[in-house]
C-alpha cells in the first residue's frame, strides 16, 4: 500500500504542476480572471493533498487499513473537488455543462474533511496511548 500511496502521491503532484502551468499561461486568454482563480483554487488543494499522500506513504504512523482509508478519502476528494472545480472554471470552453455536476465539488471537500479528521483521530489516540 505505500508503494501506491507514494506513487499516486507523485503522480497528482506532477499533475498539479502541470495544470497550474497551464492555468496560468495556456488558460490566461481563454477564461475569465476569476474563473483562473478558481482553477487555481483545483490546483492547490490537489498539491496539498498530494504532499499529504507522500506524508502518509512514508510514515510508519500508520496502520495499512488507516492508510487504506486516507488514500481512497484523498483520491477521490481530489477527483472529486479538484476535477469539478477544473471543469466549472473551464465549463465556457467546452460543450459540457460542469454546473450539471457541480454538487460532486462539496462531497469532495467533506472527503478532505474527513480525512483530516482520521488524522486527527489517529493522532490522538497515538498521544494518549503513550501519556
Amino acid at each position: 500500500m505505500k508503494k501506491t500511496v507514494l506513487v499516486t502521491a507523485a503522480v497528482l503532484g506532477f499533475i498539479a504542476i502541470v495544470l497550474g502551468a497551464f492555468g496560468a499561461h495556456g488558460l490566461k486568454e481563454l477564461i475569465t480572471p476569476e474563473a483562473q482563480n478558481t482553477f487555481e483554487t483545483g490546483v492547490r488543494y490537489q498539491m496539498y493533498h498530494a504532499i499529504l499522500l507522500l506524508f502518509v506513504g512514508s510514515s510508519s504512523l500508520f496502520s495499512e487499513k488507516t492508510m487504506k482509508i486516507l488514500y481512497y478519502l484523498v483520491v477521490v476528494g481530489i477527483l472529486f473537488f479538484s476535477g469539478s472545480i477544473y471543469g466549472l472554471a473551464t465549463n465556457s470552453l467546452t460543450s459540457f455543462n460542469f454546473k450539471t455536476i457541480g454538487f460532486i465539488t462539496p462531497i469532495g471537500g467533506l472527503l478532505f474533511i474527513l480525512a483530516w479528521g482520521v488524522l486527527i483521530i489517529k493522532f490522538l489516540k497515538r498521544t494518549l496511548k503513550t501519556d
